[in-house]
């Protein structure tokens, strides 16, 4: 497969995936319908199958959501993909703050996020400016924000209302800001394919979580940390990490890897986003929630955004950075 994909031009490339990924995508929604149409007569065992389809569909829209902001992104070009994902970082911090307490004296601070922070990160990235961006946010945001905060003159739960919002930016606007970055690199003889980088990574973790979440229902282990996820354990995570990092090493074709090269990036995404899935559950647990949305339901009307992006926000950093050390960009 790396041959073939290699030899192909980025038109039959695109081409090839576009089939593949849409075509699986596909195949697993058609799956999930005939499932669900099928009558139980236990009403218990029933309820159980129409909460793991629930389950499932979810992750099949997720997947959906993110191949359909590459596919739009790949076709519009760099301007339009950098809109895109600076309205999923907003909406992603719209609803991770949403769901957390905000008092009066928070308001400055939240309009410094969301219309000075976030534009000004994703200006940076289009810019090209890689080194202020990768320092933006976690140096000169993080010493900025309590500064806002002290002069709104409300001390009570100061801690914890910046700590907060810091770490909805760092997610939300940080790391998602760094999958549109792949695309302004300039890898060497990579020229006009940095699309590809993008679909890599968003594929990679996508079929890593997937898959995590399938096997870690199909072997009903001892869950690691069952206060937190019913479905994270050991066995799962690592039969994942090799599935999804597989995966990476079969689509070297269109990067600049060769498939041990891609196999261990992929491996790196996968660590990151499987781990960070796992803070953000954590994070929903401490604040009584199943999801990133109202009653299971997003702000943004889709299901939880949050929840769909979220491993992405942990692994895009880590990839984007690693790939720039390894190419010394």
């Amino acid at each position: 497969m790396y041959f073939y994909l290699k030899n192909l031009s980025p038109t039959q490339q695109i081409g090839a995936l576009f089939v593949l990924v849409f075509g699986l995508l596909l195949l697993a929604s058609v799956s999930a319908f005939v499932f669900s149409i099928k009558e139980f007569p236990d009403e218990a065992k029933a309820a159980q199958r129409r909460a793991q389809l629930d389950s499932i569909n979810g992750i099949i829209r997720s997947s959906w959501l993110m191949v359909g902001v590459f596919w739009l992104g790949w076709m519009m070009g760099d301007r339009v993909a950098l809109t895109l994902f600076g309205l999923v970082s907003f909406f992603s911090l719209r609803e991770f703050l949403t769901l957390s307490p905000i008092r009066r004296s928070d308001h400055r601070s939240l309009v410094l996020a969301f219309f000075v922070v976030l534009p000004l990160q994703y200006w940076l990235v289009w810019a090209g400016h890689f080194d202020m961006f990768a320092v933006f946010i976690p140096v000169y945001v993080f010493l900025a924000l309590p500064v806002v905060s002290a002069l709104a003159n409300d001390p009570q739960h100061f801690l914890e209302r910046n700590a907060k919002l810091q770490w909805g930016i760092m997610v939300c606007i940080y790391g998602m800001s760094h999958v549109p970055a792949l695309l302004m690199l300039r890898f060497p003889d990579y020229d006009h394919r940095n699309a590809f980088m993008v679909f890599f990574l968003v594929l990679v973790v996508q079929v890593c979580m997937v898959t995590q979440h399938l096997v870690g229902r199909w072997l009903k282990r001892l869950a690691v940390a069952p206060a937190i996820s019913s479905s994270f354990h050991w066995a799962s995570w690592w039969i994942a990490m090799l599935v999804a990092s597989l995966f990476g090493a079969a689509l070297a074709g269109i990067t600049p890897w060769v498939p041990g090269t891609a196999f261990a990036f992929s491996f790196i995404a996968c660590l990151a986003g499987s781990l960070g899935h796992f803070v953000m559950k954590a994070l929903k647990r401490d604040r009584g929630i199943p999801s990133w949305g109202k009653q299971g339901r997003a702000i943004t009307g889709a299901g939880g955004l949050l929840d769909r992006v979220d491993a992405l926000c942990f692994a895009a950093p880590v990839f984007f950075h690693s790939a720039r050390w390894y190419f010394n960009l």
